[in-house]
């Protein structure tokens, strides 16, 4: 690359690259879903507490498709193509902005889903607009300069503008909402259809090591809701009533949960198996948009659980509490399931791993049924990702070694 950044040719990188890492760009670019996560987080976060269930994880779903599906248009496309030209550079400048523009655009989303007449989704699909301009520029100018993949590129250009034309129209029509997530669902399918028949046409030069890092890097800013959700309870438990033990339990409980689930998705190494086997991406790197979503689900529910405690909450502590531990229930499943598929094997042991995790997840909230503090529920299950770390201590890194000497992933 140069160092001038002058305009060069998008041939695509060497998918055999050494050292290749998140560049400094990348990590710019990534800022942006910091205040995306946090703006479905509490939104979410603010129909849950009033009790409005439906609408409350509905909107977050939607909301968190949108917000990851946009981040993995453009990292698989930097990872094969990212030439850190001024192109690349002004062209990621402007997928931030459509970002920023889309996640101004879900509060008002969450509303018009809240008052049930119409989908208001016109300023997340305006931000779209603005990100599909520069994804689908960057596409056509690697079909220019890598003309053995020119199919694929191609495909992936005329996919995405028709898809938001689709959405355009969408948006046009005001449907009620019925008929509009009707719309969105079919669209939803046509967005994650156009990667799996663009690359049946050749497969990009993404780097394994590199896209694997990537979304390593989601996972630990996804987290940060986890741990603003704990700040968030934290203050007030303290502005309830001052520091006490229910306070420094709710500090603890919520630091070890995000540290936990933290350990817990860096336990297998994905991009050797990626590297040995690049057929088994697709499930794996869509299996993460609702791994994504449970990790941001699990902060949204401690923002609840803060309003609880704070009494400004039209729901109770075992209401709070089940916020929490369905989306980390979720992620546990997941993570088991994305594991499982990624190494094509199902190891009995992990399933006893899953069911202890599962098992103690169960039991923080049959303590807060029995009137246990919030802060000792949310200490219960902080050790239910501990589970899973302990017992990979002991003895799961041995049939971790196994699993990728029989994948090609170790010597």
């Amino acid at each position: 690359m140069s160092l001038s950044h002058r305009l060069a040719r998008m041939t695509g990188r060497d998918t055999n690259e050494s050292h290749r890492a998140a560049t400094p760009l990348e990590l710019l670019f990534d800022l942006t879903f910091v205040i995306a996560f946090s703006q479905a987080g509490s939104q979410a976060a603010h129909l849950l507490e009033l009790g409005h269930v439906g609408t409350g994880v509905l909107g977050f779903a939607i909301s968190m498709f949108a917000v990851t599906w946009a981040w993995i248009n453009y990292s698989w496309l930097a990872s094969a193509y990212d030439n850190d030209d001024l192109f690349f550079r002004l062209a990621t400048l402007v997928q931030m902005i459509g970002v920023l523009v889309m996640a101004l655009g879900f509060p008002q989303f969450f509303h018009s889903l809240d008052e049930g007449r119409y989908v208001d989704n016109s300023i997340m699909i305006a931000g779209y607009v603005v990100m599909r301009c520069s994804t689908i520029a960057l596409w056509l100018r690697a079909a220019k300069h890598d003309p053995s993949r020119r199919s694929t590129t191609l495909t992936y250009a005329v996919w995405l503008s028709i898809v938001q034309v689709g959405w355009l129209v969408v948006l046009v029509a005001h449907q009620s909402t019925p008929v509009a997530l009707a719309l969105m669902t079919l669209l939803v399918v046509a967005e994650m259809l156009g990667p799996w028949i663009a690359e049946r046409k050749g497969q990009t030069p993404w780097h394994a090591h590199h896209i694997a890092e990537r979304y390593g890097l989601l996972v630990i800013i996804t987290l940060g809701e986890v741990l603003l959700g704990t700040i968030l309870a934290i203050s007030a438990v303290v502005e309830a009533e001052g520091w006490s033990v229910q306070a420094v339990l709710v500090a603890f409980g919520g630091t070890v949960l995000a540290f936990g689930m933290w350990w817990s998705y860096f336990v297998l190494p994905s991009g050797s198996i990626l590297h040995r086997h690049r057929g088994r991406a697709f499930f794996w790197g869509y299996g993460h948009i609702v791994l994504l979503a449970a990790i941001a689900g699990v902060g949204a529910g401690l923002h609840v659980a803060a309003n609880v405690l704070s009494d400004e909450a039209h729901v109770d502590a075992v209401f709070a509490l089940l916020c929490v531990a369905i989306p980390l229930l979720v992620f546990e499943l997941t993570l088991f399931t994305i594991y499982s598929v990624l190494v094509r094997e199902f190891d009995p042991f992990h399933l006893w791993l899953l069911l202890g995790a599962l098992v103690v997840l169960a039991s923080s909230i049959v303590v807060a049924l029995l009137g246990g503090s919030i802060g000792a529920s949310i200490v219960g299950l902080a050790m239910s990702p501990v589970v899973v770390v302990v017992g990979y201590a002991l003895i799961g890194h041995r049939h971790e070694e196994e699993v990728l000497r029989r994948n090609g992933a170790l010597p």
